[in-house]
This record gives structure tokens, C-alpha cells and sequence, in this order.
């Protein structure tokens, strides 16, 4: 075997990679967006359509058909073009990893203590909140339409912002590293079809920002008390404090990698 032929194997290789690449981020991301499934749906009756009059012999409906495939792209770029700009926002999402403080484990024990506390608080009151924590994926677009706060992670002080007659409890908190960042942020809703109906704004704000980032969405209900968690797109419900903790505590682990560059920055300074 020569190495020309090897060299186009590899390429035939990463040209179908590529393509079931493509058709895996499409199919995950159908059925979580009522538009897509709405086009999926479209374009499927065009397709069995054009087969037909091609093999009846339909001229009049072949010839609509060939007008519509012929506008379709500029059409799509029209009417989708919200869903467009999301994705390419989402592309274009700068890294964290190196730009801020890396927790150590005492440090993330205590910040999820601290957060831990503040929902039992407010379940037991029957406080909403939506508590958004930040990982890879930077959320400095939300942040910086917030209010800003730049405060140390504190029960009390989540809790006060999230009490009714506070003017920033309708929004979400957002928190980086162990700094409550910003208070009454808003997050794009989900439009998930698996999303129960009884749930509220805050459900659907938390999914829709867990799709679009690697953030980790905590939701106490205002009308059950009841903790929810939303993460890769997935909403986990009615979760006890210690499946919360424990949850919290692995999701937001550091990895070895992220441990070997903080100690050997630490080392060289």
C-alpha cells in the first residue's frame, strides 16, 4: 500500500467522520427546538413531494417544486435567522479554563456549602430562585446586562436577593468561581417539547441557558419548594439537598488537567 492511497483513506476517513460529525449536533439539537422540528417536518413532505411528480409525471407541481428548492436556502436564512445567530454565538463562546481563579477542594466545599444553605432556606420559605454557576462556557454576555454585585458566595446574601420584595428576585444570580457575580439576570428560554407544562419561567430559563452553555442552572420552585437542576441540556427534578451537594460537588470538580496547570503556574511564579 502506497502512501498516496493511505493519505486518501484518511481523507475518505474524516469526510464521513465529518458528515455523521454534522448529523449527530443536528439530530441532538431537533429535538430539543420546536423550529427545527418544524423544518425537519418541511422539507421531508417537499422531498416526498418532488419524488412523486417526478415519478408521476406531475409537470405543474414538479415545476412549483423546482421554484421552491431553488428559494429555499435565502428562505431559511430569512426565517431562521435568530437560530442562526444563536449558533454561531455559541461557536464563537470564548474559554475560561486559565482566566480565572481555579477553587481548591476546601474552597468549592464551602462554596457549595454556602449554596446549599441558601436553598434549604428557601425551600423551606417557599422562595424562587434560579442560581446559574458558571464552568468553561463564559456567561460575561449575561453578566455584563445584570446588576452587578462582585461579592463572596454567602447563603444569607443569595437568600436576601431571591426574597420577594427584593427588585432583583425575578432574575437569575450568576456565580464564577467562588463571586456571586451579578443579580436579575435574564437567560433565553427553553423551547424543549419534554419540558412539563406545569413548570414555570425559571424552568425553562435554566434549561434554555444549560443548552446553549456548560453551566450548571439550580431552580427552587416558589409554589413546592422543590430543588431542580438543569446541566447539558437535561432537566433533573425534585432532588434532596444532599443529591444537590453531591451533584454540585462533582460537576464542578476541577480536572487533573485543569489541577497540573494551576500548580505548575503556581509553581513558576
Amino acid at each position: 500500500m502506497t502512501v498516496d492511497t493511505i493519505v486518501q483513506i484518511l481523507r475518505k476517513v474524516i469526510d464521513i467522520c465529518l458528515v455523521w460529525g454534522l448529523l449527530y449536533i443536528i439530530l441532538k439539537n431537533l429535538r430539543k427546538n420546536v423550529k427545527m422540528i418544524m423544518l425537519f417536518k418541511g422539507i421531508l413532505i417537499i422531498v416526498v413531494t418532488k419524488i412523486l411528480s417526478d415519478w408521476l409525471d406531475l409537470v405543474t407541481i414538479g415545476y412549483l417544486i423546482d421554484y421552491v428548492i431553488e428559494w429555499a436556502p435565502l428562505a431559511l436564512i430569512v426565517i431562521f435567522q435568530p437560530e442562526i445567530r444563536d449558533t454561531l454565538e455559541n461557536l464563537g463562546r470564548t474559554k475560561l479554563l486559565g482566566k480565572h481563579k481555579t477553587l481548591s477542594m476546601n474552597e468549592l466545599e464551602n462554596t457549595v456549602h454556602e449554596i446549599t444553605n441558601a436553598v434549604d432556606y428557601m425551600c423551606r420559605m417557599r422562595i424562587g430562585a434560579l442560581i446559574v454557576i458558571e464552568r468553561d462556557n463564559s456567561l460575561a454576555d449575561y453578566i455584563d446586562k445584570a446588576q452587578k454585585i462582585y461579592a463572596d458566595v454567602s447563603g444569607p446574601l443569595i437568600s436576601s436577593i431571591f426574597y420577594t420584595n427584593n427588585p432583583l428576585h425575578d432574575g437569575g444570580v450568576i456565580i464564577r468561581g467562588d463571586r456571586i457575580m451579578c443579580a436579575g439576570a435574564v437567560f433565553p428560554t427553553s423551547d424543549s417539547l419534554t419540558i412539563s407544562k406545569r413548570l414555570g419561567t425559571r424552568h425553562r430559563a435554566a434549561l434554555g441557558i444549560s443548552e446553549q452553555t456548560d453551566c450548571i442552572s439550580l431552580i427552587v420552585s416558589e409554589e413546592t419548594g422543590r430543588i431542580s437542576l438543569a446541566i447539558g441540556g437535561e432537566l433533573i427534578y425534585n432532588l434532596s439537598l444532599d443529591e444537590l451537594r453531591i451533584r454540585l460537588l462533582e460537576a464542578l470538580a476541577p480536572s487533573q488537567k485543569i489541577l497540573s496547570e494551576a500548580r505548575g503556574g503556581a509553581q513558576s511564579e
